[in-house]
């Protein structure tokens, strides 16, 4: 038991550091775009909103990778490893055409469903390069996962922060131009996020070619090995795209209250993605630990990582809470020195502090039940919890304003977590680690 929490860390350290700066980068990245001008800037975002919404879909095949990559390993089953492994690469071909075609070809009725004029022009211009690079990432979420599923998160952090130090140099020199290159504004964002991520992948691929964790030359029982994938991935592929489906609606409740508000939440919501990518790489962590003891058959083990990931959730979000509350204003005047800009973040970060703590918890533990095959209830859960969430945001919203619809939050938190820990309750031994037990004794 003691050493559950040390392994999740060890594990979710670098999951963090990946996650953040990915984050870190983005925010630099539009700094240098902001300099173009509004167009511009709203171009970028429309593009970023439309890779959030294919994520979700690339979300199922590269947790799910990951998931059963470490359950064929813990089970010790090499030719299945090597089928995950060539299902994973054939999902990935799959669904980068299928994503990126319609996508290309459809680009400059999507950036006017959207945008008016040049805005709209400069978000085709983006979505142009984009989507046929959009390969480069779903790719490069694959190999990651394929490295986190052998346990090795290290690699994936330092393919990140590769990717991301060369975006920060290519960003300047392909939007700006400096000297005799020429300034692409626009268009040179989008080159400099493929180039950036196509080096990455190169140097990815080649670490990948110098390690086989496992020999298999099973061909046999790919397309079974892909179905295994989708349904061990889709939790976590439904469970984001809810949640960005539903944040977007609580966008448009927030935009009712004025422009403060929403420049207000903006500043608030990106402050707490420090705070909250933590959670989401002990998920991860957690995910791969559950599905290695799964696959090995060792139960009891599976109980103490549950309960430590408990715990290091519970650490985390109350930690978070606390920064929230305290912190709220100093952070909150190192972004605007506007009041009433300023009144909305410190506001939004103070009520955040309620629902911290539950939030940490139910995305935690959706990493050790989506391992364990549970899907089901952990899907139920969210979309309940996040159905409630709405329904409370705009119920309060009439009575107390804006901080109605931070209040709906932490009761869409609170009730996910609720729902989450009675649907999985009295959740039997999953079968495969029943089966597994049968067929090697438990370290």
């Amino acid at each position: 038991m003691r050493g559950q929490p040390a392994r999740l860390a060890a594990l979710a350290g670098p999951v963090y550091v990946e996650l953040l700066s990915g984050v870190i980068a983005s925010v630099i990245g539009t700094l240098w775009v902001a300099g173009l001008g509004g167009t511009a800037v709203a171009a970028v975002t429309l593009a970023g909103t439309v890779e959030n919404l294919l994520l979700g879909l690339v979300l199922v095949v590269s947790s799910g990778t990951s998931v059963r990559l470490s359950h064929t390993l813990g089970a010790g089953d090499h030719d299945e490893a090597a089928r995950t492994t060539r299902a994973a690469w054939h999902l990935c071909l799959v669904g980068s055409l299928a994503l990126a075609v319609p996508g290309f070809l459809l680009r400059d009725r999507l950036a006017a469903a959207f945008l008016d004029g040049e805005a709209a022009a400069r978000a085709a211009e983006y979505l142009t390069v984009a989507f046929p690079a959009f390969a480069l990432f779903f790719a490069q979420r694959v190999a990651d996962e394929l490295f986190k599923g052998t346990g090795d998160t290290r690699t994936p952090m330092r393919m990140a922060l590769l990717s991301n130090a060369l975006l920060l140099v290519f960003d300047p020199l392909l939007i700006l131009g400096p000297g005799p290159l020429p300034a692409l504004g626009v268009t040179g964002a989008a080159l400099a996020l493929a180039a950036s991520r196509a080096v990455a992948l190169a140097v990815t691929l080649r670490r990948r070619s110098r390690v086989r964790p496992w020999t298999g030359g099973a061909v046999r029982g790919v397309g079974a090995a892909a179905l295994r994938i989708v349904r061990a991935g889709a939790p976590l592929g439904l469970d984001f795209t809810a949640r960005m489906a539903v944040g977007t609606a609580q966008l448009g409740l927030v935009a009712g209250f004025g422009m403060a508000a929403v420049a207000g939440y903006g500043i608030g919501y990106r402050l707490l993605l420090v705070v909250t990518m933590a959670f989401y790489a002990v998920r991860q962590a957690a995910a791969i630990r559950a599905a290695h003891l799964t696959g090995a058959g060792r139960d009891e083990t599976l109980h103490s990582l549950r309960r430590a990931t408990v715990r290091l959730a519970a650490l985390l979000g109350a930690g978070a809470a606390a920064l929230s509350a305290l912190l709220a204003a100093p952070l909150t005047s190192l972004f605007t020195d506007d009041p009433e800009v300023a009144a909305q973040s410190v506001g939004f970060l103070r009520m955040a502090a309620f629902y911290l703590l539950p939030y940490a918890l139910v995305v935690a533990l959706g990493g050790v039940h989506q391992a364990m095959g549970a899907g089901r209830p952990l899907v139920l859960s969210v979309l309940l919890g996040l159905g409630v969430q709405l329904a409370a945001s705009a119920g309060s919203a009439g009575p107390l304003g804006v901080n109605g619809v931070w209040l709906g939050q932490a009761v869409g938190a609170v009730t996910q977590l609720a729902l989450l820990l009675v649907l999985t309750r009295r959740r039997p031994v999953p079968a495969t680690v029943r089966r597994a037990r049968t067929l090697r004794p438990v370290e």
